[in-house]
């Protein structure tokens, strides 16, 4: 009898053995299986069970969350939600995260490993720590003076702090209010398939995922590689540029919206926008030193990200002489974001470096610890710092006399260069006015901001396009906001 019972008792134990190793694969093993799986509530419930860490700008927040006393308990709000929504994102109960709101997610909803108080704390306890705060470099008074510049036309401004990459400004138009994306109702999946239908494409952030001919803004990027590459020694010497230039290899004339660049200098033909010199240019640095100084702006580079990513900006270097004479004039496949021409910009007013953009300052506790800052980043030389002077000189005469003067400000050292892209389908649409910049106040030791616009379908004539009427104007008040002018 007790044989019986000390068999009965092994298996027993083997049947409870047995047991917990298969609690244990399934809490282990298949742990993250079960949590993600799509029929599994229990990982959405506990993520909506907190308020999410906001999004602050100036040391205010511009996010927050509100108890609705449902099972998805707490649902995002949004404070000027369409102003700084090409920045916030959405966070959306239904349709999950997008720009800062979906980069810095792990940090705002509390899952972040950095946030427990001792390692794998988390994973113990299935908790999740209080979300953090994310801290943005956004200028607030340079952010509304770009989004009323817009006033609702089709466009993006982006702008930057030259000596360090810090994004001052990241506004596109028409935007939309994220709040309408915060919870799981019927309104929800309404506004979703309303904002994703609208042919004005308000959820589309012109500033950093749409890509523009940069037209005449691509002067800067030829010139520089003119300068650099010693094809161009003197800004006043006349240059060998017949009025108008036959494009190598075909019958096509370009011709020139100004008079009098045949021949000209550098200096004029930079400031009256002459397409005849800068095309030509192009041509004689040859496609290999004009394809090595885009890529050193930042061109045909994949890896950018604010944390959230960029869409490339490309130089098309796989060209014929006729193709490089209008890529070189911000034609033909040349395209850009408004934030790679910022960057442009950005990288004359510090001399020729290049600081890498950046959106997050640094992420903190609620008690205001500082979990994370930006960190280090590479800096690169673009150009010679002589170069870069002279652009710096260039780009102050085209503000000064040449075609981007309503571009000026009192007591400020102002430079910029004007743009007119042409597009659609036999260069019908009407024109993108373009117009990138920088200013330095006259007492400070370094320029303060670099800017770049971007309007599309401008509704001015194109002799105001060209002049700066749309875009300028725009970057000025940008420019102003943050000199506090």
């Amino acid at each position: 009898m007790a044989r019986y019972i000390r068999h009965a008792c092994g298996f027993c134990t083997l049947l409870l053995a047995a047991l917990l190793a298969n609690a244990a694969r399934v809490q282990l093993v298949q742990a993250g299986d079960y949590t993600g799986n799509p029929a599994n509530r229990r990982s959405a419930i506990a993520r909506y069970q907190q308020p999410r860490g906001d999004i602050l700008v100036g040391g205010r927040p511009v996010t927050g969350s509100v108890d609705t006393h449902e099972q998805l308990r707490y649902e995002r709000t949004y404070t000027d939600g369409p102003l700084y929504a090409p920045v916030t994102g959405f966070a959306s109960q239904s349709y999950g995260t997008a720009f800062l709101e979906d980069a810095e997610d792990g940090v705002l909803s509390g899952t972040d490993p950095m946030l427990a108080p001792l390692p794998l704390w988390n994973d113990v306890t299935r908790g999740l720590s209080p979300g953090a705060d994310v801290v943005t470099t956004l200028n607030r008074a340079a952010q509304e003076a770009a989004y009323r510049g817009l006033g609702g036309r089709k466009g993006a401004v982006a702008a930057i702090e030259p000596a360090t990459g810090r994004i001052l400004a990241l506004v596109t138009s028409p935007s939309y209010d994220p709040a309408q994306l915060s919870g799981n109702g019927e309104a929800v999946t309404a506004a979703w398939a309303r904002l994703n239908g609208d042919p004005d494409k308000p959820m589309l952030n012109r500033a950093v995922r749409q890509t523009y001919p940069p037209g005449s803004t691509f002067k800067v990027v030829t010139a520089a590689a003119a300068l650099d590459a010693g094809v161009i020694t003197d800004l006043d010497a006349r240059t060998d540029s017949p009025d108008p230039y036959r494009l190598p290899g075909t019958r096509t004339r370009l011709t020139n919206e100004a008079d009098g660049c045949a021949d000209t200098s550098l200096r004029d033909a930079f400031e009256w926008s002459c397409n005849t010199v800068f095309a030509k240019l192009g041509v004689d640095v040859g496609v290999r030193d004009m394809k090595a100084t885009a890529e050193a702006f930042g061109f045909n580079d994949s890896g950018v990200r604010v944390p959230f990513q960029v869409a490339p900006s490309s130089f098309d270097w796989h060209v014929d002489k006729a193709q490089l004479a209008l890529s070189s004039i911000g034609q033909f496949n040349t395209r850009a974001t408004p934030l790679q021409m910022a960057m442009v910009a950005a990288a004359v007013a510090d001399d020729g470096r290049l600081h890498p953009p950046y959106l997050v300052e640094r992420t903190v506790r609620r008690g205001g610890e500082t979990v994370a800052g930006s960190g280090a980043r590479p800096v690169r030389q673009v150009m010679r710092p002589y170069t870069a002077e002279q652009l710096k000189e260039l780009m102050t005469g085209v503000v000064r006399e040449g075609t981007g003067t309503r571009a000026a400000i009192p007591d400020a050292v102002v430079g910029g260069k004007t743009g007119t892209a042409q597009h659609g389908v036999g260069n019908t649409g009407l024109p993108y006015a373009w117009f990138v910049s920088w200013a330095q106040a006259r007492d400070a030791v370094e320029p303060a901001v670099a800017v770049a616009v971007v309007v599309e379908d401008a509704s001015a004539d194109r002799g105001e396009i060209s002049g700066g009427g749309d875009a300028a104007p725009i970057a000025r008040d940008v420019m102003r906001a943050v000199l506090g002018r």
